[in-house]
């Protein structure tokens, strides 16, 4: 079985500007000298966690998504993170995996934050994404998504859950203690990626952006600076753990309406 490369890009993002956050991220992705897979940015890592998406939505098919098919194409590596996206009259917290081949699936944040008032902007996905890439299911969620447990339950098996996140610093614990059960509730790697710095409604984020075996064993030092780091992922070490343990095989049963 392939290991696989992820980088995790934890930046402070400039806010509501599309054009100096591409430029950094294609910044950061460049300095990378190393082998990458995937790499995985953070939630609207465009523009910063903002409620103004009638002024910074794109097309469904537009600048940043291609911008994101250039990169994946150019590094041939695969490529995630959320943007704000208008289609017909609503607005989505969009996520795009795009592969190294500049197909894409999307995936649409199910649980908007209510705290923040999301829920007024933005419309809510019903349907959970699973990717296939290189012999890895990966599941990609969205920051808020990570406090419900029911939405990324392993039914299917899947290898790596990755959360891409705007996640503040009065509940990093949260972040920190959630990322770690996920990984360990549902015997899977769990990468979640989170933003630097102060945004324009002056919210401090810390970062802390992780990755975590399926025992829980954490695979990188959680830092509050900006960084790219590269983390392995050992597929025949995941299914020797399952094997062992097989805690998967007795998860309740239960269907959701």
């Amino acid at each position: 079985m392939e290991n696989l490369n992820i980088a995790l890009l934890q930046v402070d993002l400039f806010w509501e500007n599309i054009k100096k956050n591409l430029k950094l991220f294609e910044e950061k992705i460049e300095s990378v000298n190393t082998e990458v897979d995937l790499f995985i940015l953070p939630e609207m890592f465009s523009t910063g966690f903002s409620m103004n998406a009638e002024k910074l939505a794109e097309s469904e098919n537009g600048p940043t998504l291609k911008w994101m098919q250039r990169v994946a194409s150019e590094k041939n590596a695969a490529i995630t993170g959320s943007i704000i996206v208008k289609e017909k009259d609503e607005y989505f917290n969009r996520l795009y995996f795009v592969f190294p081949d500049s197909t894409f699936k999307k995936y649409d944040k199910h649980h908007t934050f209510t705290l923040a008032k999301e829920h007024e902007t933005y419309s809510a996905g019903n349907e959970r994404l699973q990717v296939e890439y290189k012999g890895w299911k990966i599941c990609p969620l969205i920051c808020y998504d990570l406090r419900f447990p029911v939405w990324a339950r392993n039914t299917e098996d899947y290898d790596l859950l990755i959360y891409v996140a705007n996640w503040p610093k009065p509940r990093i614990l949260a972040w920190d203690v959630l990322l770690q059960a996920r990984a360990i509730e549902n015997m899977s790697y769990c990468a979640g990626v989170n933003r630097i710095g102060l945004d324009g409604n002056n919210h401090e984020y810390t970062g802390h952006s992780a990755v975590y075996d399926s025992l829980g064993k954490p695979l990188n030092d959680q830092e509050e600076a900006a960084f790219t780091k590269v983390v392995t992922l050992d597929k025949n070490q995941l299914l020797d753990t399952r094997k062992k343990f097989k805690f998967l095989q007795d998860r309740d049963k239960f269907t959701l309406e």
